[in-house]
């Protein structure tokens, strides 16, 4: 399966317990990287703009942990944590990830940035403990939610690109 997303994001499952996403920044690897690792940059990009993110907490380490509390219009907060496995910057981050509420469904997840032409290609590989985990992840309606955080990450790069030019 092949879903395109927009025009710089696609979405495959290469395995039965794999999901692969990949994106095109119009960004510098460096920055695109300070994007994803900096609470700061974290909290102006992560989740659909319905959701307020209300608690950002991260210890970019080998061993150090994240969580994420987003607080959706209804009022129900919704947490996402893991524990970073290795850090290799700017070019690769392995980390888990889980929702709290089924943390016995946690994957593992291995991005990597490669800079071509002042662009950044960004490919992350979710692996799961099984296909049903997968297919649940995907059932969730984490596509529409990833296409939307990945628009906001790209206007967040815009803005950081434009200061560095300034």
């Amino acid at each position: 399966m092949i879903s395109k997303m927009n025009d710089t994001t696609t979405l495959t499952m290469p395995s039965a317990r794999e999901l692969v996403i990949t994106h095109e920044f119009n960004a510098p690897r460096q920055l695109v990287y300070e994007a994803l690792t900096q609470p700061e940059h974290v909290r102006n990009w992560y989740g659909p703009r319905v959701m307020k993110m209300i608690s950002c907490e991260m210890d970019v380490r080998v061993g150090g942990s994240w969580r994420f509390v987003v607080r959706a219009p209804d009022g129900s907060d919704h947490a996402f944590s893991g524990e970073y496995r290795e850090i290799v910057a700017p070019e690769r981050i392995v980390n888990t990830e889980r929702y709290e509420p089924m943390a016995e469904h946690e994957y593992l997840a291995t991005l990597t940035l490669e800079e071509r032409g002042g662009k950044t290609f960004l490919k992350n590989v979710l692996s799961y403990q099984s296909q049903e985990d997968r297919d649940g992840h995907v059932n969730s309606g984490m596509e529409p939610g990833m296409r939307e955080t990945y628009q906001r990450l790209d206007e967040v790069l815009a803005t950081l690109v434009a200061q560095e030019a300034e």
